[in-house]
């Protein structure tokens, strides 16, 4: 059975992917890990055990070296948060934290989504950050659906199954699926998550986990994923 805590590693382990893909980094600091994402020039602390300001103020000055125009500061929901609001910190979206079998996410009839390792459309981050399905060894996926044959993006979803995290064996996950407003309702995003989930799959994900927004859960809730918990986040803007 899929665990919060296997959840909140599997969104370490995709942040600390995504750094590398694109020129970032991870780092310690005071036992607390953190991963610098420079393409959203976001710094992100992954769920530390307890948060105080003597912690997070060095990784702030870090933050500030590197350019970041944004911190974020992922909690299980035991962790007490109070100190991060002296320092500037305030609620962020609240992910819930979701689970299927990989098997029965995958449907017939997803050939809307076409995985792509180079979508010349992409620009900025999202062209940055394509460059982790180009990693080697392959751990992620990316599908998207089009508005007709050649047409521009309607929808773009990435899968995730990391080799060599303690804890993560046979767990992948499905991060940033969205549908543009216009082409929502047509079966896009069922497509999307059907075709990036079988990708997992076949690289041999037993289960997913999504880090679904209360307005996604819904969608995830119909399609087999079922609700572990709820998590916290905080911001701070530079």
């Amino acid at each position: 059975m899929v665990t919060i805590a296997q959840c909140q590693r599997l969104q370490a382990a995709w942040s600390a992917a995504l750094a590398t893909a694109t020129g970032g980094r991870t780092f310690s600091t005071h036992g607390s890990t953190w991963v610098w994402l420079p393409a959203r020039r976001e710094l992100g602390m992954m769920f530390p055990e307890s948060v105080s300001a003597h912690a997070v103020r060095p990784a702030l000055a870090e933050g500030v070296r590197l350019g970041a125009s944004s911190v974020r500061v992922w909690l299980n929901g035991a962790v007490d948060p109070v100190e991060l609001a002296g320092l500037g910190f305030g609620p962020s979206w609240q992910p819930w934290w979701m689970a299927a079998p990989a098997a029965a996410v995958v449907v017939p009839g997803d050939d809307d989504a076409v995985l792509a390792t180079d979508v010349p459309d992409y620009s900025g981050p999202l062209k940055q950050e394509l460059r982790v399905v180009r990693s080697q060894p392959r751990q992620a996926w990316h599908a998207v659906t089009r508005s007709g044959e050649g047409g521009s993006i309607s929808g773009a979803a990435y899968s995730f199954y990391p080799s060599g995290v303690t804890g993560l064996r046979r767990l992948g996950g499905v991060h940033n699926l969205e549908v543009l407003p216009d082409h929502q309702r047509r079966g896009l995003a069922t497509a999307l998550l059907s075709a990036t989930a079988r990708a997992a799959l076949q690289a041999g994900a037993v289960d997913l986990a999504v880090n679904a927004t209360p307005q996604g859960y819904e969608f995830f809730s119909k399609r087999g994923f079922t609700l572990l918990g709820r998590g916290r986040t905080y911001a701070l803007y530079l």
